[in-house]
Order: C-alpha cells, then sequence, then structure tokens
C-alpha cells in the first residue's frame, strides 16, 4: 500500500506540473546484467523538460528510459487519441487512438532531446506500421509526440538523418504528431518491469530490449548512488 500510494503521489504531483517550464519539451531478473536494474532518480534536479515517445508495448519504453542517465522519471500512458480518460482495454480495443506511450522527464543539462531520440530509435523498429514484433495494432505504433516546434524540428532532422543513414534497410514510418493531453495508465502498469522482472512478456521481450540499451548506450546507465 505505501508504494502504491508513493507513486500514485507522485504521478499526481507531475499531472498537476505546469508544462510550460517544458521548452524542450525493476528487483530485477535473476539473470540481470549490469545496468539491468533501475536505479534511484536524480530526483533532486532543479531543471526538467518533458519528451513523449511512443514505440510499442510502454512496459518496454518505460524499462528502456528508466535506467538512463539524466532521466528524472518515466510514466506510462495514453495520447493521441480521441476518448478521455481511457482505460487499458479500451486502447486495446483499437477504437480510441491512443498510443501506448511514456512521458520522459529529464534533466536537459545532462542528457538532451536528440539523445533520448537516439536511444528510442535504438531501441524499438520504427519501420513497421503499428507493430511491434507480436503487438499489433494502432496502439503499438511508433509516434513521437512533441510539445514544441523545437522538438518537431529536432524528430524531423533526426528521421531523415536515420533514413540517409541507410541504418534501416526499410523507410521509418514513425509519425509526428502534435502532443496532445497525456493519460496516465493504471497503477499496475507503472514501473512494470520493475516490480514484475520474472513476468513472462518481461523475460521474452523487455528484457532483451534493456540489454541492448545496457550494450549500446553504456555511457548513459545512470550510476549506483
Amino acid at each position: 500500500m505505501l508504494l502504491f500510494f508513493d507513486r500514485f503521489q507522485n504521478v499526481f504531483s507531475r499531472r498537476m506540473l505546469p508544462l510550460v517550464a517544458a521548452t524542450l519539451i525493476v528487483s530485477s531478473a535473476t539473470t540481470a546484467e549490469p545496468g539491468d536494474q533501475a536505479v534511484s532518480t536524480d530526483a533532486d534536479s532543479k531543471t526538467e523538460a518533458v519528451a513523449t515517445l511512443a514505440g510499442g508495448c510502454f512496459w518496454c519504453t518505460e524499462a528502456v528510459f528508466e535506467r538512463m542517465r539524466g532521466v528524472n522519471d518515466v510514466v506510462s500512458g495514453y495520447i493521441g487519441g480521441h476518448v478521455p480518460n481511457p482505460t487499458y482495454e479500451q486502447v486495446c480495443g483499437k477504437k480510441t487512438g491512443h498510443a501506448e506511450a511514456v512521458e520522459i522527464y529529464y534533466d536537459p543539462t545532462l542528457t538532451t532531446y536528440e539523445e533520448l531520440l537516439e536511444v528510442f530509435f535504438k531501441t524499438h523498429d520504427p519501420t513497421t506500421l503499428n507493430r511491434q514484433g507480436n503487438d499489433e495494432g494502432p496502439q503499438y505504433r511508433s509516434s513521437v509526440f512533441y510539445h514544441d516546434e523545437q522538438q518537431q524540428r529536432i524528430a524531423e532532422q533526426y528521421i531523415a538523418k536515420l533514413n540517409e543513414s541507410g541504418e534501416f534497410d526499410r523507410p521509418i514510418v514513425t509519425k509526428l504528431e502534435k502532443a496532445t493531453k497525456f493519460y496516465p495508465a493504471e497503477e499496475y502498469h507503472q514501473d512494470y518491469y520493475r516490480l514484475n522482472p520474472n513476468a513472462g512478456y518481461c523475460q521474452a521481450v523487455v528484457r532483451h530490449k534493456v540489454r541492448k540499451f545496457n550494450r549500446e548506450f553504456g555511457d548513459k546507465i545512470k550510476k549506483p548512488e
């Protein structure tokens, strides 16, 4: 109950924070590798911006960014749809228009929006339309929900650079969508990998994305306090 209250209080307080300041806008498994376990957030940071990204199941995206240096908090939720206060069941029904996404609260003095995009595009497949692995539907689309023109421009340039580089053998289909109201997901979705590392989906899917982040971005892993 205490853990539930603490998390609820954290998510609630963030929903009340004005986003005007956002100018830019895991117990571990027994087989865990170094960096596999989430570490404490940079809670004392006085400078914070927000990025909103959708790259398939939000359990995966959240688990990756929770361990990134400069990230203070990650909240799983729903965005981009037309139904107010959607439930997980409604979103899974594919009729609300929402994507499973995460709001990433980060310190721009420690990491940049482009670095967030670099991790984002490295840890999911941006070339499959409305699909990530076996997860299929518009709620699993790859999208960057930009909060201002600067984020939009950075994302457009980054995607163009990736397409020109030939890093992917198919065109990137990631959408650029203007950020709308973000609805935090139900409590049991928050910190899902950290709290359920041995769940089947976590072992089969989430863990591999986390380990890819560890391999590709060892210099960006948070250091334990």
